[in-house]
């Protein structure tokens, strides 16, 4: 494995996985461009040194072949701006036709290839598929976190083909070292704040979490499972009936180990699930029927933002409510702007999962926290203590 600062990229062609699955809208503009901005470095880093750069991702999920909605030309014009060069574009990633175009690529310059779910192989990880793309570069980079979780062509079977020449680039790198900061040398007292809707999806992380961790602070819907847990009344509150007894084995387990979880103490509630619903602000143990808690209260915010601006490590996973409903963001909101806070206190902040990275861009405070992850189901698998194959594959 080699390290992208001390390779030598004079003369040679860098074949870069980048994830530039980024939203599109109805005239199929790109929206939000967070995620080729974070690939901008690594490419950069090829260029300056007197390397040429061959661009892959995948965009979307094609079912049987090309389709316009889904091509990697939507977002050349996108590419280029940020990058600050003309962006090639190739219309197919294999052939004898991309392969002239890459032996054309002169030092500087940057071929971007057209989406890799064209071809079914790539998702099955299909070996030829792989060894056709390894051909195109001289060293490969995976750079894309998103899809390190997958067992891909291009993200990992590919790596077997640079036995010499294979690495990171600086964002997965980056990502590496942030869930390291968490899981593994982390600055007490440590806070994860766990959101979303089901404790289903979550039971994983909090109990990897538990001998990491000094506190746990649960928001979103999930929340209503462990106040049924403790006994409480949730009304019409999400709740996973067969995940009851999971969460209370869960507060058992913590109390054992000495972490402190908060389970809100108050919500606000609504009588549906509407922005125009009737609220009011109730005892998360006692919520009455026909009402469903869809944020925190004014009491779980405060004790909340003081558990957090007394911690050195933070991670943030999952919304506090409903927070594309203007009448249930404020939760979200003041989590995130406490997040801010103690960053700018000397706190590390990793945060990451689609809804938090969602909210924290909504709030714009992006630039406030130490790192946002741009791999939700990776981070998550990445904390669950999984090997990840995309890190493996490179590691390895």
């Amino acid at each position: 494995m080699e390290s992208i600062d001390n390779y030598n990229f004079s003369g040679k062609r860098a074949l870069i996985r980048v994830d530039f699955n980024v939203p599109l809208d109805t005239d199929l503009n790109v929206t939000d461009n967070t995620r080729i901005k974070a690939a901008i470095p690594t490419i950069k880093k090829v260029l300056s040194h007197g390397g040429s750069v061959v661009l892959m991702s995948h965009l979307g999920r094609p079912k049987n072949g090309p389709e316009t909605k889904f091509s990697l030309s939507n977002i050349v014009d996108e590419v280029s701006d940020l990058v600050g060069i003309n962006v090639k574009f190739a219309t197919d990633c294999i052939g004898n036709d991309i392969q002239k175009m890459v032996q054309n690529l002169q030092a500087g310059e940057i071929l971007l290839l057209e989406n890799l779910r064209f071809h079914r192989e790539e998702k099955k990880g299909d070996d030829n598929f792989a060894k056709q793309l390894s051909e195109l570069g001289d060293v490969y980079i995976n750079d894309a976190f998103g899809t390190a979780h997958r067992a891909h062509a291009s993200t990992t079977v590919i790596a077997q083909f640079f036995p010499n020449d294979k690495m990171f680039g600086y964002l997965i790198e980056k990502e590496i070292a942030s869930v390291s900061k968490i899981m593994a040398n982390s600055k007490k007292p440590v806070t994860a704040i766990i959101g979303g809707a089901k404790i289903s999806s979550k039971i994983i992380i909090i109990e990897n979490l538990l001998d990491k961790v000094d506190n746990i602070i649960i928001g979103g819907g999930m929340a209503y499972t462990f106040a049924k847990a403790q006994g409480g009344s949730v009304g019409n509150s999400l709740i996973e009936e067969d995940f009851i007894e999971t969460a209370a084995i869960i507060l058992k387990k913590a109390q054992t180990k000495g972490v402190q979880i908060l389970i809100p103490t108050d919500s606000v509630a609504a009588d549906n699930f509407s922005n125009e619903a009737k609220t009011l602000t109730c005892s998360t143990n006692n919520i009455p029927d026909g009402y469903m808690g869809l944020d925190i209260g004014e009491k779980a915010i405060a004790e909340n933002v003081a558990c957090i601006l007394n911690s050195k490590t933070i991670l943030w996973n999952g919304p506090m409510g409903v927070f594309e409903m203007s009448k249930f963001q404020k939760g979200t909101e003041e989590i995130a702007r406490a997040v801010a806070t103690a960053t700018s206190n000397g706190a590390f902040s990793l945060v990451g999962g689609g809804d938090s990275v969602a909210a924290i861009n909504k709030f714009n405070l992006a630039n406030e926290v130490s790192h946002v992850s741009t791999g939700g189901g990776a981070m998550l698998e990445y904390l669950e203590g999984k090997e990840l194959p995309g890190i493996q594959a490179i590691q390895g």
